[in-house]
């Protein structure tokens, strides 16, 4: 366990506030669920299925947490099964390199409990059990989120935005608008979102939807408040 460089899918620094975001909504939606991220290192968020007690865990493409990429990964690696109104997850012997939970080697079942990390092969999968955690949750996204744009980014996002606090104004601000409210160059401005796009995931939306998206993004993650318009 000692020598797999493995890091937390949950990682804000590691995370796009669209990322973060979705986090959040899991978390609002209140079903137990798991994140993890995939061989490209998108983020996957599994919601845990109320009709069912038993949940796979393996490179078997019929796995329902199929992690095929992990060539450490058993084709059954672990089962998570439900026991009255909790998750466990088991591992009795059935893969070839072991699951751990918490660092921990997995010896038979071991019940899950909010923010448990199982480790499989090289994939680390956070286990989310919403409610009284939600609101931590929030406010640690949100910091998150916040601390990622810097001042010169969020004083653009505010001039993007600043046009939509007049209620008939439907569009954001233009290049040519931002540029004369922060007396920038128009290529500067075009620079700096379109690393914004990248960082908010929004770079492969249609060029006409990304601004609108961006501000929309903006104003309902707190990066720029009313108030600040």
């Amino acid at each position: 366990m000692a020598d797999l460089p493995i890091r937390s899918p949950l990682a804000a620094h590691g995370s796009t506030p669209v990322e973060l975001q979705q986090r959040l909504e899991a978390e609002r939606h209140g079903q137990p669920h798991l994140v993890y991220r995939d061989g490209d290192g998108h983020q996957v968020i599994y919601e845990l299925p109320r009709g069912r007690d038993r949940v796979t865990i393996g490179r078997r493409e019929e796995s329902d947490i199929g992690l095929h990429w992990d060539r450490e990964v058993s084709r059954l690696h672990a089962e998570l099964q439900r026991v009255g109104r909790d998750w466990t997850i088991v591992d009795d012997g059935i893969s070839r390199n072991g699951s751990f939970v918490n660092t921990l080697r997995l010896q038979g079942r071991h019940r899950l409990r909010d923010g448990d990390v199982i480790v499989a092969g090289r994939t680390a999968i956070v286990f989310r059990a919403p409610g009284v955690s939600f609101e931590r949750t929030k406010s640690t996204v949100q910091l998150a989120i916040t601390a990622s744009v810097t001042p010169t980014e969020r004083r653009l996002l505010r001039a993007l935005c600043r046009p939509l606090q007049d209620p008939s104004h439907a569009l954001p601000a233009s290049n040519q608008e931002i540029a004369d409210d922060l007396h920038m160059s128009i290529p500067g401005v075009k620079k700096r979102l379109g690393l914004l796009f990248e960082r908010f995931g929004l770079a492969e939306l249609p060029q006409t939807e990304k601004r609108t998206q961006l501000a929309a993004a903006a104003l309902r993650l707190g990066v720029v408040s009313r108030r600040d318009l």
